[in-house]
C-alpha cells in the first residue's frame, strides 16, 4: 500500500498561503461601497423609486415628469402664475404692505410646536451633512416671526409685511392640493385691534375681485379661537387639550361627524364633553353664538365689531360667521377665518387668523399681537379655470429683427439694440432662414412686427417693417410680403 502523505499543520497551511495585498483588498471593497451608496441614493435609501420608475424605460432616458406632487411651470404656466403672483403683488403694495423672502431650508425646530400638530409630521426634514436638522419650509408664518424678532427695535409697529414663498408638505395629494405649493402671506405685526383682520380680509375679497369672482362664488367664513376655548373649558376639558381638540375639530368638514367624535373620544373626552362641543360649532349666527357664550362676552363683541368694519369698506356680503371653523393649527388665539367656494367644489382657497403668543414661544420678551393669512396658488387656479376666468396669455414679443443675409447680421444688432433701447420687446432670427421662413416664424411665436434688415433699405437708413396682425404691406415678385420701409430712427415708433 501506499503511505499516506503526512498531515500539514495549521501553521504550515498559514505559511503555504500566498501573502494577501490587504491595502489592494480594502481599495476595492471602498470602491464597492461607493457603488453601492450611490445605488441607495437613487432610491433614497430603500425607499421607492421616482413615481414613473416601474415602467420600461429606455438606456439613458431620464424621467420627464417632476417628482410626485411637484409641478413644472414651463412658459405657457409660467404665464399664468406671474399672473396671478402680479394680482397678489399688486393688491399687497396698494394696501400698503411690504414683500419679504427668506431661504426655503429653515432649521427644524423652527417648526416643532406641539405634538401631534399635522404640520410637524407633514414636513420634508433631514439632516445635513454637517449634521443640523433642517427642513424645507411648509409653512411662512414660523420664519416671519423669526425675522420679525431679528429686527427687534428697529421695526417700527405696526407694520405689514407680504411674501409669495413655495411651501413643502408631505401630504395626500388630491384635487387642490399638491406636495409644494406658492403661498401668498400677508401678515400685520403689532396691532391689536380687529381693524387689522379687516383690513386682511379686504385685502382677500378685492383680490377675488380681481380675479372675476364676486361674492356669489365664493364667501369667507368667521370665528373666534375665543369661542372654542370658551367652550371646551366649559365643558371640563383639561387645558393641555385645547390644541389637540382644535386639531380634530377642524377635520369637521372633512370627515364624517362620527368619525370626529370618535376620535375626541380616543383624546380622553367623555360622551357629554364631545356632544357639548360638537353642538356648539353648529352655530352659523352670532345671535345663536351670544346664546351659548353670552352676548357681552369677549369674542361676541369682537365679532360684532369686525363685521361692521368689514361691512364699511363695502364687503359685508362677502363675510359670514361659521362656529365651526377653528383652523388646525395651534398658534392662533382669536377670529379666525376661511375663504371657500359656494358651490363646495374645492378645499378652502385661503385662510388665516390671528396668533398673539407666536413670537413669544420664539423668544420674544413681550407678546407681539399678529394677524395675517395664507392664500396658496393651487386651489384658486382650480377654482378660476372651473368658473372659465383665467385669461389667455400668448407668449408676447413685439419686433422680430430678421437679418436679409448673413452678411446684414451685424447692422440687424444694431437695429435690434435700438429697438430694445426704446422699450420695446424685440428678438432677432439667430439662424439663417430664407425670409419668407423667417416671416413664417415671426407669426408662429406671436410677434407683432417682423423688421426685414436688407442691403439696399439699410444703405438708405430704413428698414422693412410688416405688420404680421395686419396683413399690411405689399408682396414682391416672389410673392413675399415684406411689408413698407421705414426710417430707422423712426423704428421705436408705434404703426
Amino acid at each position: 500500500s501506499t503511505p499516506e502523505a503526512p498531515t500539514a499543520t495549521k501553521k504550515e497551511k498559514k505559511e503555504a498561503q500566498p501573502a494577501v495585498d490587504t491595502a489592494a483588498i480594502q481599495k476595492e471593497i471602498d470602491e464597492l461601497q461607493k457603488q453601492l451608496d450611490a445605488k441607495k441614493a437613487l432610491i433614497g435609501g430603500g425607499a421607492l423609486l421616482a413615481k414613473n420608475s416601474k415602467k420600461k424605460s429606455k438606456k439613458d432616458v431620464i424621467d420627464l415628469e417632476p417628482i410626485q406632487g411637484a409641478r413644472d411651470f414651463p412658459p405657457d404656466q409660467m404665464r399664468i402664475r406671474n399672473y396671478m403672483f402680479d394680482t397678489f403683488r399688486e393688491v399687497a403694495k396698494t394696501f400698503a404692505f411690504q414683500e419679504y423672502d427668506a431661504a426655503v431650508v429653515e432649521s427644524e425646530e423652527l417648526y416643532i410646536r406641539k405634538a401631534g400638530e399635522e404640520i410637524t409630521e407633514q414636513m420634508y426634514n433631514f439632516v445635513t451633512k454637517d449634521n443640523h436638522r433642517v427642513a424645507l419650509r411648509p409653512e411662512m408664518t414660523p420664519t416671519l416671526a423669526r425675522l420679525i424678532l431679528q429686527k427687534g427695535s428697529q421695526l417700527a409697529l405696526p407694520t405689514k409685511w407680504f411674501s409669495i414663498p413655495q411651501c413643502w408638505r408631505f401630504e395626500t395629494i388630491t384635487r387642490g392640493r399638491r406636495r409644494e405649493h406658492y403661498q401668498w402671506n400677508m401678515d400685520i405685526v403689532g396691532a391689536k385691534s380687529v381693524s387689522a383682520e379687516a383690513e386682511l380680509i379686504c385685502a382677500i375679497c378685492t383680490t377675488l375681485q380681481k380675479f372675476g369672482l364676486t361674492a356669489k362664488d365664493v364667501g369667507i367664513k368667521i370665528n373666534s379661537r375665543r369661542v372654542l376655548q370658551y367652550v371646551v373649558e366649559k365643558a371640563g376639558v383639561p387645558a393641555d387639550k385645547f390644541a389637540p381638540v382644535c386639531i380634530i375639530v377642524d377635520k369637521l368638514d372633512k370627515l364624517a361627524k362620527e368619525e370626529v367624535e370618535r376620535q375626541l373620544g380616543e383624546l380622553g373626552l367623555n360622551a357629554e364633553m364631545v356632544n357639548i362641543i360638537t353642538q356648539s360649532l353648529a352655530a352659523k349666527d352670532l345671535e345663536s353664538l351670544a346664546q351659548i357664550v353670552g352676548s357681552e362676552h369677549e369674542a361676541v363683541q369682537e365679532l360684532k365689531k369686525f363685521f361692521d368694519l368689514v361691512n364699511a369698506y363695502g364687503f359685508g356680503d362677502w363675510v359670514l360667521f361659521d362656529a365651526s371653523v377653528v383652523r388646525g393649527l395651534a398658534y392662533y388665539t382669536g377670529i379666525v377665518f376661511e375663504c371657500f367656494d359656494r358651490e363646495g367644489k374645492f378645499r378652502a382657497i385661503c385662510g388665516g387668523g390671528r396668533y398673539d403668543n407666536l413670537l413669544s414661544t420664539f423668544g420674544s420678551r413681550l407678546p407681539i399681537p399678529c394677524c395675517g393669512f395664507g392664500f396658496g396658488d393651487c386651489v384658486i387656479l382650480e377654482l378660476l379655470q372651473d368658473k372659465g376666468l383665467l385669461p389667455t396669455l400668448a407668449q408676447s414679443v413685439q419686433d422680430i429683427v430678421i437679418p436679409f443675409d448673413d452678411s446684414m447680421r451685424e447692422p440687424a444688432l444694431k437695429v435690434l439694440r435700438k429697438l430694445r433701447e426704446g422699450g420695446r420687446v424685440a428678438d432677432i432670427i439667430l439662424d439663417n432662414k430664407k425670409v419668407k421662413q423667417a416671416y413664417t416664424y415671426a407669426d408662429a411665436i406671436g410677434a407683432i412686427r417682423a423688421v426685414l434688415v436688407a442691403p439696399d433699405e439699410y444703405a438708405n437708413g430704413e428698414v422693412q417693417v410688416k405688420m404680421l396682425r395686419e396683413g399690411a404691406g405689399k408682396e414682391d415678385s416672389q410673392g413675399t410680403n415684406r411689408g413698407k420701409p421705414v426710417k430707422i430712427e423712426d423704428i421705436c415708433k408705434d404703426e
